[in-house]
């Protein structure tokens, strides 16, 4: 049978259909999309939880019989829904975790700066993942911190949060790494190489799926030293190189400069950025 997929708020279907108004959801609202499929795996796992309590009880009688096994088998799926609706945490935590850090950034040469690229729903991102990407970038962004005095806790922050730690990195057509990990687009002042790749970007709080070009490079170093000038140069972001090494006032001062549309762009900067050990090159418990 396959697992419970939601339609809408209050029904929950199980066919082929219900996925596919679930699948031209994501497209339309990637954010409700996401919440209903949190919502969706915690019902799911409740519902394997309730079996595997049935399963390790003994059964005699008739609670042993196909037709009782068929209708508690129904009643523990009804009750899974009816517990995930409400909600445990699991799904909003999942929701925390997966959600798309979408963000509108503008360039030097005044072109909006996308978000990451469109992609499927992320896989969470342990310590490991997180460890793996911090261990990378340090020394790309130590060596463009002492070029252009932009904080390198600000650049490891935006390139995670950008990025997704590593795992949401455009690509080129090829599939090849671009090593562009800012998100940063690939405006008319741009000589360089380009990766034209499907994003979402927020416009009036309304998320819009469109292909855009990316500035593509030839190494991690080169994309860091690219966003450090970029940052360093560009008057409305002076603010931001003034708050030395508080991670709040830097996040709410890139916001302010007009880097990202997200309103919530600056908590999820800040949050990245204090799980960042420069120094340590390490994540913080």
């Amino acid at each position: 049978m396959n697992a419970p997929l939601v339609v809408n708020n209050n029904t929950l279907a199980m066919d082929a259909q219900a996925l596919s108004q679930l699948r031209v959801q994501a497209k339309k609202s990637p954010d409700e999309a996401l919440k209903k499929a949190a919502q969706q795996f915690e019902a799911v796992f409740l519902d394997m939880m309730l079996k595997s309590m049935r399963q390790a009880t003994p059964q005699e009688g008739m609670s042993d019989s196909e037709q009782t096994k068929m209708f508690t088998g129904m009643l523990d799926q009804q009750l899974a829904q009816s517990m995930a609706k409400k909600g445990i945490g699991l799904a909003d935590s999942m929701v925390r975790q997966l959600s798309r850090h979408s963000t509108s950034p503008v360039s030097p040469d005044n072109k909006t700066v996308s978000a990451a690229p469109l992609a499927a729903i992320p896989t969470p991102y342990n310590q490991n993942v997180q460890q793996g990407f911090v261990d990378r970038m340090t020394p790309h962004a130590m060596q463009a911190s002492q070029v252009s005095g932009v904080p390198p806790q600000l650049m490891l922050g935006q390139a995670a949060l950008e990025s997704g730690w590593g795992k949401r990195e455009i690509r080129n057509a090829d599939g090849s790494s671009s090593y562009n990990v800012f998100g940063i687009k690939a405006g008319a002042g741009w000589q360089g190489k380009v990766a034209s790749v499907v994003t979402t970007e927020y416009r009036d709080g309304k998320p819009r799926t469109q292909r855009a070009d990316f500035r593509a490079y030839n190494s991690y170093s080169e994309a860091f030293h690219d966003y450090a000038q970029m940052l360093s140069r560009n008057p409305r972001y002076n603010a931001v190189l003034q708050q030395g090494g508080d991670a709040v006032g830097m996040a709410q001062t890139m916001q302010q400069g007009g880097y990202a549309t997200d309103p919530h762009y600056a908590e999820k900067l800040a949050r990245v950025m204090n799980s960042v050990d420069v120094a340590g090159a390490s994540i913080k418990g």
